[in-house]
């Protein structure tokens, strides 16, 4: 624990992509405020040594009481990451942010102005754009049955949530806003325990979102602060690989099971099962999938547990 109490500490996680991680650091030191006193913890995701190498001989170069890199050696996934560097965190407010980010504007400074403008918000989120300068969609509803079977306009008409694809000129609550960048109150974080560790990857926005609305606590979505992210260092999902797509989808059911409970899990599992099943009929790539559906999608068979220890 650090002994000088910040506004904000800034989280960003590192795996194989040092190159964005620096850009990304310069363009935080670069756009926000000096009136906000910061810290920024990266968390090292059992890169390769090289990646590792490259990117703390750059944060040498920065000032220690607000830059600091800490390597874990097991790759722990996304929300366990930003876990890891809570640890080293001592602030008001909690920035997770992706490494393949880019600041446009002044987003920092804007997020916090409006939390602490807006007691009951526990979190808020920018607009996003990608490199294209072209705005991308950037917060979601909760994943539910409706939502996953029927599609995203379905909770927009049968529940009257925000309209994603609407333009909007002032701050509305949504159900959560995209994991990129997610400007956390601090004692609302910890008040849910954070992340839930059990997710190694997606989802764990939504989840996290979702605990903190069960405490009356809001997630808002705020149109005049703005960041780029970087689209294909993430995974493209029209071509990701199987393993992850199966990866989504066990995340995707444990969140489903843990929040709704067992029988919209189940009832939900039918559905994939019998849409996966008639896909892997006509595309065999899709049977590893179908197979994983079948079985339930155990989180023991996560990408979480083929990770080793670094020595």
């Amino acid at each position: 624990m650090t002994k000088t109490k910040y506004d904000l500490a800034i989280i960003l996680i590192n795996y194989n992509s040092s190159e964005y991680t620096q850009r990304c650091i310069s363009s935080i030191l670069d756009k926000t405020n000096s009136v906000l006193k910061y810290q920024i913890i990266v968390i090292d995701n059992a890169s390769e040594n090289g990646d590792y190498e490259s990117l703390n001989s750059f944060v040498t170069t920065l000032p220690k009481d607000t830059v600091q890199l800490h390597r874990s050696r097991i790759n722990t996934g996304f929300g366990a990451g930003n876990m890891h560097g809570i640890q080293f965190a001592n602030a008001t407010y909690y920035l997770c942010i992706n490494n393949d980010t880019l600041l446009l504007d002044d987003p920092i400074k804007r997020c916090y102005d409006f939390m602490e403008a807006n007691a009951d918000a526990a979190l808020c989120g920018p607009q996003i754009y990608n490199e294209r300068n072209e705005k991308t969609l950037s917060f979601d509803h909760f994943t539910s049955f409706a939502r996953e079977v029927f599609g995203r306009k379905t909770p927009e008409i049968l529940f009257s949530k925000p309209n994603r694809k609407k333009e909007y000129s002032t701050p509305i609550s949504v159900d959560y806003v995209n994991g990129s960048f997610m400007f956390f109150r601090a004692v609302d974080f910890n008040s849910v325990g954070g992340f839930d560790t059990n997710i190694f990857l997606y989802f764990e926005e939504c989840d996290i979102c979702y605990r903190l609305k069960k405490k009356k606590k809001k997630t808002y979505f705020i149109p005049n602060a703005s960041y780029m992210h970087h689209q294909g260092v993430s995974v493209n999902k029209t071509k990701m690989p199987i393993a992850i797509k199966i990866e989504l989808k066990t995340s995707m059911f444990y969140v489903i099971r843990k929040n709704y409970g067992y029988l919209h899990y189940q009832l939900l599992r039918l559905v994939f099962i019998i849409r996966y099943g008639l896909t892997s009929l006509v595309k065999p790539k899709y049977f590893g999938l179908f197979y994983r559906i079948l079985i339930g999608l155990p989180l023991g068979k996560s990408l979480k547990q083929k990770q080793v220890i670094r020595d």
